[in-house]
């Protein structure tokens, strides 16, 4: 069971050479945040950090905060379209300890209802020891259509893995957990 007192960790990673360098404005971060700040009602820190695209910067980053830094859920916004640079899911899947394909595939889902590129993604989701790691868009209008289409599960998800206690506010999305728990 997760102490339901100690506020969840929680990270946002921007993966973008543009919003790295300054030449384009992170829009996918603050919108992951205004979500979680709307929707989860538990105590919560967020961190959000921006780094530029590629295989490894993102892996390094992945590591050190589900290794070093004990984060509860991680957000990664960006980068898992189909140009050159997008290679946020390899990343992921690098550090991944397991896999977790039902999230992406709601992902889609839901997008495909509103856009029909949403094919084109590739969101998924992953562990690594105790931390979930979800990828999502960039845009703030599709990170709230992902996040609305499989938050339900994420904090049954994270009372599996033994992170941090995160409860929702059933007006925007309730919580699932089973009887009992």
């Amino acid at each position: 069971m997760t102490e339901q007192n100690a506020p969840a960790r929680i990270a946002i990673v921007t993966v973008s050479d543009r919003a790295a360098s300054g030449e384009y404005e992170d829009k996918g971060g603050p919108g992951a945040e205004a979500w979680l700040r709307d929707t989860v009602t538990s105590p919560m820190e967020i961190t959000r950090i921006i780094i530029p695209d590629g295989r490894e910067s993102v892996a390094e980053t992945l590591i050190a905060l589900c290794d070093d830094q004990g984060t509860d859920l991680i957000l990664v916004t960006g980068g898992t379209g189909p140009a050159p640079r997008d290679l946020t899911p390899e990343a992921v899947a690098d550090i991944a300890h397991r896999e977790y394909p039902g999230f992406g595939e709601e992902m889609r889902r839901a997008s495909l209802l509103e856009v029909p590129t949403a094919i084109l993604s590739r969101q998924t989701a992953v562990s690594r020891g105790k931390t979930l790691i979800i990828t999502i868009p960039g845009k703030p209008s599709a990170i709230a259509t992902c996040l609305n289409a499989v938050f339900a599960a994420v904090p049954y998800c994270l009372d599996l893995l033994g992170a941090a206690w995160i409860d929702t506010d059933p007006a925007r999305i309730k919580a699932f957990r089973p009887k009992g728990k």
